[in-house]
């Protein structure tokens, strides 16, 4: 950075642009709605004044124009990260501290809100463009951008250092499976292997911790899916990225607002999608009560339906469920542990190995119900071999062969 940047980067650089964004705010009509062009208008006008005013160069006028921008139609010094392919998540901690992840590392940024009240404006221009709210009164929220990225926000009373921002965000162009492939996620057999357990409607179970790819192969897994059904996705704050369906009705939960609107749950949704004659119905992400109404409906004929959940691995994820079907209807637990016998066939475990690389490290089938116990069978395990320049060498070895094959045989399939 030049002597000159370093400069306005001080206080002529504040200068100019307090001046063109509080110009620019006073102008705007509010009785109507104002296009962006109208904005980057006016914004260009006055940098242009400012610009012979302090002899700013190109370079300079452009920043100044672009970030009094972001700061009037966008998300403030954010929108620069929701913009950069290379970045996967954000995390704001208040107005001071910023940290992304770049590649799997995490860094804090050199850049931060200028006061509380812009970082709050973001927050709300976010929520309500979800039709969401978020205040003292309902301090956290789940929302999504524009480009789909995943947002949580928690604000206080119960957040103690400022209010908290935490983006999660997708690539512009899902993943396929071929991808997965090539990072070294899943084996060219395995995946293959998945691939004819989707087309013959087994229904699988993603699990997986926090980070671990559980969405990103969800939507890799669902490319496998038959262009001739009829998919409902069910999601708290959509962000499936389902590609080439053609009959696809995506669904996403409601809160509670001031103004009379009723909470509509994943559970609302999932009662509604068995009446909507779904093929398959794709759970974005089971954590509560409603993990008893999926089951209804993977044990009701909706076969291939496909969800995740959050576990330390595939043993852990059928205990979760155990618990979350026990929050929902209070039900013996031999009863639960049949259904969830009954409804899910198979468990793709996901992980992050401590290279931050993400990779399946178990597909486990679940054989039924023997003995008050759910009883499993690996069918591929992620076997390490070492470490090579800091990555971690393995592969997702075969461990046993299938053993419910009627699904298959039903689709004319073959292993």
């Amino acid at each position: 950075m030049n002597e000159n940047n370093e400069t306005l980067k001080g206080s002529r650089y504040e200068t100019c642009r307090a001046f063109i964004s509080d110009s620019v705010r006073q102008r705007i009509d509010l009785s109507r709605e104002v296009e962006d062009d109208e904005i980057r208008d006016m914004i260009d006008e006055l940098v242009v004044q400012m610009g012979r005013k302090y002899a700013l160069s190109l370079t300079e006028r452009q920043e100044l124009g672009r970030n009094v921008f972001y700061s009037i139609r966008k998300m403030d010094v954010l929108q620069e990260l929701v913009d950069c392919d290379e970045v996967t998540e954000i995390m704001v901690n208040g107005t001071e501290n910023i940290f992304v992840e770049r590649s799997g590392h995490l860094y804090q940024w050199d850049k931060c809100f200028e006061t509380k009240e812009k970082l709050e404006n973001v927050i709300q221009q976010i929520v309500a463009k979800c039709n969401r709210v978020v205040n003292e009164a309902a301090p956290i929220a789940d929302a999504r951008l524009d480009n789909g990225s995943r947002v949580n926000i928690v604000l206080a009373p119960v957040a103690l250092n400022g209010p908290i921002i935490t983006i999660r965000r997708f690539p512009d162009h899902p993943i396929s499976m071929e991808d997965l492939i090539g990072f070294g996620s899943i084996t060219r057999q395995a995946a293959d292997f998945l691939e004819k357990l989707v087309i013959a409607g087994y229904n699988i179970f993603i699990s997986g911790g926090t980070g671990s790819g559980k969405t990103t192969f969800l939507n890799a897994l669902s490319a496998y899916i038959p262009k001739a059904e009829r998919i409902i996705t069910i999601e708290d704050s959509a962000e499936l990225q389902l590609q080439n369906i053609p009959n696809l009705v995506r669904l996403e939960t409601r809160t509670a607002n001031m103004d009379g609107a009723k909470e509509i749950s994943i559970r609302d949704l999932i009662k509604s999608s068995l009446r909507m004659r779904p093929d398959r119905i794709i759970v974005g992400e089971v954590r509560g009560s409603e993990a008893i109404d999926m089951l209804q409906a993977l044990n009701t004929g909706h076969d291939g339906s496909l969800s995740t959940g959050h576990a330390n691995s595939s043993e852990d994820m059928l205990t979760r469920l155990e618990t979350m079907v026990l929050m929902g209807m209070d039900l013996p637990l031999a009863a639960v542990r049949r259904q969830i016998a009954s409804g899910v066939d198979i468990i793709v475990h996901l992980g992050r190995l401590r290279d931050r690389s993400r990779r399946v490290l178990e597909i486990v089938e679940v054989l039924g119900f023997e003995k008050d116990e759910i009883i499993t069978h690996p069918l591929y395990q992620f076997q390490e071999t070492g470490e090579e320049n800091r990555r971690v060498m393995g592969e997702l070895a075969e461990m046993e062969p299938l053993v419910c094959m009627n699904k298959l045989h039903c689709a004319g399939l073959s292993l």
